[in-house]
This record gives structure tokens, C-alpha cells and sequence, in this order.
């Protein structure tokens, strides 16, 4: 199907609409509010990405998998409309910035029992959650298990990056994708023009649909279990994300960005070079340093019209001293109480998966060698680490 598209993307988007609706027997996509969005992306994409061939076919697919997943879901949720007037009360959402060890908390977290969170496989393909007992002979099931081998058997490293399972929670980014308003276009392409709109965007209707989805996800449980949700891009976004989620409790992680960035760019780099060619290393990592600056310095202010009582702060050293006793301070902040049953699984988790289980992410110091020093990062970050009283690390 790729071999027909038009050259340019913005000449694909009815085309690649159309496959849609043919490969799923489908027509409804829901409010029209991602179209913009998709449009600027294609034309970014025409205009800025230096895609190679494999990057360009990479990136058509992307567009018609999300185009699918958004007629699907649509279509959940049109069998299951009761579900919309359902409360989100109270969720756990973990952000903040980027490496600082959301994904280890997101997984131990996402081990209690009382909790229900957001696994891989119902991210890709939102749908009432099935009793568990059917997941492994359910056909998106299969397929998320399927696309998670690949990648991975395509780079073992990414195990070491970011470890991911169908069965595992996993963060809100598939769930974003459904109205293209993700960090991670900009991320794995060169697309100035499509990061300045993401930026500025009103992500009202983006978060609306997240609701939503995650509404239609938890159909099947008691309206009284507690979401556990994750994704550092929520930070970036917090006051729209508060304004939709207004009882939210927010969980936000934090450690010495000069520890971390280098690996963050590290990734983003590898990412890149597989899609475009050349990839400018210098400029990935100085605007992926302001954008997380002023991300991490917006979030400051937010939280000061807030009550102080709708947060907590983990520093990555308490975390890493005792894990489950971080995740019960946490949920005794929020007054939650870590069960017996809940305590005994996270135990049990934390002992099966000691840290660089799946290998160490091993990089350069690429931030050095596009000229930020550890002291400019933490130059760049001062009003952050000031603010939360972060020292550097050794």
C-alpha cells in the first residue's frame, strides 16, 4: 500500500484515511479535532523531516496505525457510550522529567493489586478490559506481544532503554497518538514547525479523548479502583491536563538533569539516525534542553496556584534507597494505604527485577559533544534544582 501513496504526504492524507476505513470496515473517526494537527505534521514532514526511505515508509505507517487504532476505539466507544459519563476519581499520574526512574515506579506501582493501570496492549488497542485470565489467546493481545519482540529483536539494546510487555503498564502516549499531538513526532523527526504548534496547541480536546479512552478501558471494574497513569509529557502540560483531571494526584520524579540528559539525547540520537539522514546531534540536544527546561520551570508555577496537597515529590535517590517504601509514602500522601496483598507483590516484584535486569543503557556523553558540559545543563536547569533542592550527582 505505501508503494501507492503520493510523494508528498500532505497529498496522502485522504488516501491513507481511506486505507483505513477498507483494512478495518470502518467509517466513523469521531470529532474532527486531530485533523489540523494531523496536517501539520504531514506538512512538517514534507517540508523539514530529511527522512531516508525506510524513515519515510516508517513514518506512513505510523499515520495509518493511529488512523486505524482511532476508528477502532471510536468504535469501542460508540458500543460502550455508557462508560462516557463515568468519574476518573482521583488518579496516580506519574510525569516529570525524562530518565529520572518513572518507568521503574510506573511498574512496581502498577503491581498493586488495588490499582489498575494502563497495560501495552489496551493502550494500542483501547477496549473494555477483558478478564485477564483470556489476554493471552486474544488477538490484540498476540499482536502487542508480536510488535514488542520485533522492536526488540530488531535492537536488543531498547530492552535496557525502556523494557516494555503487553501485560505491563505502559505510559499515556499511545492514547495521545490518537490526535497526533505527541512528543514523539518531534522527537524522532526534524520537525521545527510541527514542535512550535505541539507547544502552543490547546490540548483541551487531546486530553478529553485520553479521558475518555481511559474511561472505555476501565469499563469492566468498579468505578472505585483507583487509575495509576504515566507520562513525563504531562508535565508539559499540566495545567490542561489538571483542568480535565481536576482531582488529580500528581506524582512527579525528579533527579539531577545532567545525571540523565546525555542518555535522553543518547536515545533520541539512535532513534533518529535510524529514519533520517543526517541527523544535527547539536540541535536535538539543545532543543530537547530548553524544551524540558521551560517544561520543568512552567510545572513550578502551575503547582503554586494548586493546593500543595494534589502533589508529590520523589527524588530519585529516596526512590532507589527502598521502592516499596517510596510507593507507600506516596499513597499515604493521597491517604491510600499499601495492603498486605499490595506490599507482598511489589516485594516480590522489586526482587525479580533488580535494576539493569535487561542490561544498562550504554552511551556516549553525547550532551559534551555538542557542547553542554554537566554544567550547563545544570546552568539551564538552575530554577528547577533550586527549586526542589537537587544536587548534583557524582
Amino acid at each position: 500500500m505505501v508503494s501507492l501513496l503520493p510523494e508528498r504526504f500532505s497529498d496522502s492524507e485522504e488516501i491513507l484515511h481511506e486505507e483505513a476505513m477498507r483494512l478495518t470496515g470502518l467509517q466513523d473517526f469521531g470529532p474532527s479535532t486531530y485533523r489540523e494537527n494531523l496536517q501539520v505534521l504531514l506538512a512538517a514532514y514534507d517540508q523539514e523531516a530529511r527522512f531516508n526511505a525506510y524513515g519515510a515508509n516508517v513514518a506512513r505507517d505510523m499515520i495509518l496505525g493511529t488512523l486505524v487504532k482511532r476508528l477502532r476505539s471510536q468504535n469501542q466507544l460508540a458500543l460502550n457510550s455508557s462508560v462516557l459519563h463515568r468519574e476518573i476519581s482521583r488518579p496516580l499520574v506519574i510525569c516529570g522529567l525524562v530518565r529520572t526512574g518513572s518507568t521503574a515506579l510506573h511498574y512496581l506501582m502498577g503491581q498493586d493489586p488495588d490499582l489498575q493501570c494502563l497495560q501495552y496492549w489496551l493502550g494500542a488497542q483501547p477496549q473494555p478490559r477483558p478478564p485477564r485470565s483470556t489476554w493471552p489467546e486474544h488477538s490484540d493481545f498476540m499482536s502487542a506481544q508480536a510488535e514488542i519482540e520485533a522492536m526488540y529483536d530488531a535492537d536488543p539494546s531498547l530492552r535496557a532503554v525502556h523494557f516494555m510487555m503487553a501485560e505491563g503498564p505502559e505510559e499515556c502516549r499511545q492514547l495521545m497518538l490518537q490526535e497526533f499531538t505527541d512528543d514523539g513526532f518531534e522527537v524522532n523527526n526534524h520537525v521545527p514547525s510541527y514542535s512550535k504548534w505541539f507547544q502552543k496547541l490547546n490540548m483541551k480536546p487531546t486530553y478529553q479523548r485520553h479521558k475518555d479512552l481511559v474511561r472505555l478501558i476501565g469499563a469492566n471494574e468498579s468505578a472505585q479502583r483507583t487509575w495509576l497513569l504515566k507520562y513525563p509529557v504531562h508535565m508539559r502540560f499540566l495545567d490542561t491536563f489538571l483542568e480535565v483531571y481536576p482531582d488529580a494526584c500528581i506524582i512527579q520524579t525528579h533527579r539531577d538533569p545532567a545525571a540523565v540528559f546525555s542518555s535522553y539525547v543518547s536515545l533520541i540520537s539512535g532513534f533518529r539516525a535510524l529514519v533520517e539522514d543526517p541527523i544535527d546531534r547539536v540541535e536535538i540536544a539543545h532543543r530537547q534542553l530548553e524544551l524540558w527546561a521551560t517544561a520543568a520551570e512552567r510545572a513550578i508555577e502551575i503547582r503554586k496556584q494548586r493546593n500543595p496537597a494534589q502533589f508529590y515529590d520523589l527524588h530519585f535517590s529516596d526512590f532507589m534507597t527502598d521502592p516499596v517504601e517510596a510507593v507507600r509514602k506516596i499513597k499515604g500522601h493521597f491517604g491510600l494505604s499499601l495492603s498486605e496483598p499490595a506490599e507482598k507483590a511489589l516485594r516480590q516484584w522489586r526482587d525479580d527485577n533488580p535494576q539493569h535486569k535487561h542490561g544498562k543503557h550504554l552511551y556516549s556523553r553525547e550532551t559534551e559533544q555538542v557542547g553542554l558540559s554537566p554544567d550547563a545543563i545544570r546552568d539551564r536547569f538552575a530554577v528547577y534544582m533550586d527549586h526542589y533542592g537537587l544536587r548534583a550527582e557524582s
